[in-house]
């Protein structure tokens, strides 16, 4: 959600803001509800006073035994005439909420622009593609050759964009979240949380999937819809609160399956594990000060770089432009993986800093001690990993020549030993 004050004191900026993101400018209409409700709420004071007023007077007539009708009959109009202005101010403030609530962020002023992903611009890589002496293949035809990634079963069980895992596979999945979970709590100073993957549509605006995205959602009635993330459940944990100022900044971690119904993908990657339907990811929240969270963003696109690093798998890092960034977002770091099986970089985390714009939705604060008021807060979230890109990623940069493919060294552990999959 925006703030009606800034766009107030900067229409022009505001509006600027935007077309950076390729929307028109709002501000005038803005300011123009805005006004409307502003007079009706003042009316209503005015007629609040007077009705005190008249009150006021009534209780002196009737303790004196004299006729009070005309001041009665007052009452009773003034009366008509708020509600006619709660109704209209109810109105205009529901207009006012209907523009605001899908406007997206407005991007920082480092953001690159652009309509699309073309404008995204590469900042950083990590790393080198391997040399294979062999054509690789892709991560599905690795999977299935081996007999461990079934396709046309879990289409029998549940439709198209769905996998299961078996054996080996099936635990190289959960050794992946384990190790992830074990370097973000332990050294990335994050702490986990076991969150429900059913949410109330509150949390759902809060984040601002809703109401924009409900295309994008799985809902199972009864006003419960499946999170699309973690960082839905993990961001509204400080929902209508006032944080300790003392326990900034909050960092969470969490695995959970995720739920997307992929509308606006139809015909894309229809083939392996890049775009399921269900899928886990490990995900990264924190809470932060405002000063605080330009430096954190930094951090956390760091705590999702040392997965790959420890892995050892080749990734690069772009700043994605203003067409390209998620709704909530005034900021987004990609980091993309080598797939050598498709000879491409494909995302495995975003990362991204929302400001107050996820606060001001779920009207999450802090006391600042210093300045003797409360603010928003800002939140960021990110992707430490998304496990099953983070699979395939190893299962095309580790692949031999005999189909099988090799354990990175730090997941060995946690397969008992285990250093290949054949």
């Amino acid at each position: 959600m925006h703030n009606i004050q800034f766009i107030r004191e900067n229409p022009v900026e505001f509006d600027n803001q935007l077309k950076k993101r390729g929307i028109k400018g709002f501000a005038k209409t803005i300011i123009k509800i805005d006004e409307e409700k502003r007079r009706s709420q003042t009316s209503l004071q005015k007629l609040q006073e007077e009705r005190n007023s008249i009150s006021k007077d009534i209780g002196k007539l009737k303790s004196q035994n004299q006729d009070a009708t005309e001041l009665l009959k007052k009452i009773e109009k003034i009366k008509n005439d708020m509600q006619i202005l709660k109704e209209l101010e109810d109105i205009k403030n529901d207009e006012l909420n209907g523009i605001l609530r899908n406007l997206p962020n407005l991007p920082s002023d480092d953001v690159p622009i652009g309509s699309d992903e073309k404008s995204n611009v590469e900042i950083k890589k990590w790393g080198s593609p391997p040399n294979f002496d062999f054509q690789p293949k892709n991560h599905y035809e690795i999977g299935e050759n081996l007999g461990l990634m079934n396709f046309e079963l879990a289409a029998k069980l549940s439709g198209s964009r769905f996998v299961i895992l078996k054996g080996a596979l099936s635990k190289l999945e959960r050794a992946i979240t384990q190790y992830m979970l074990d370097k973000h709590t332990t050294q990335n100073g994050y702490t986990e949380i076991n969150t429900p993957v059913l949410v109330k549509e509150q949390a759902l605006y809060g984040t601002g999937q809703l109401p924009k995205f409900v295309d994008d959602l799985f809902t199972v009635g009864d006003d419960f819809w499946l999170i699309p993330t973690a960082e839905v459940t993990l961001t509204n944990i400080v929902r209508e609160t006032i944080v300790n100022e003392n326990l900034l900044p909050l960092r969470f971690t969490s695995n959970t399956q995720c739920f997307r119904s992929e509308a606006g993908a139809a015909g894309k990657d229809t083939k392996g594990m890049i775009r399921n339907h269900q899928f886990s990811k490990v995900e990264l929240v924190s809470i932060t000060k405002p000063n605080q969270s330009n430096d954190e963003l930094e951090r956390m696109l760091k705590s999702a770089e040392s997965i790959l690093q420890d892995l050892n798998i080749h990734y690069r890092i772009v700043t994605l432009s203003t067409g390209d960034m998620g709704f909530a977002a005034n900021k987004t770091y990609d980091i993309e993986v080598w797939l050598p099986g498709e000879n491409k970089f494909r995302e495995i985390s975003s990362c991204s800093n929302c400001g107050d714009f996820q606060s001001r939705r779920m009207n999450s604060r802090f006391k600042d001690a210093k300045k003797n008021k409360t603010e928003y807060l800002h939140t960021l979230n990110g992707s430490g990993l998304a496990i099953g890109r983070t699979l395939i990623a190893i299962m095309e940069n580790y692949q031999n020549s005999d189909g099988s493919f090799n354990i990175p060294k730090v997941l060995i552990p946690y397969m008992n030993n285990i250093s290949k999959i054949y």
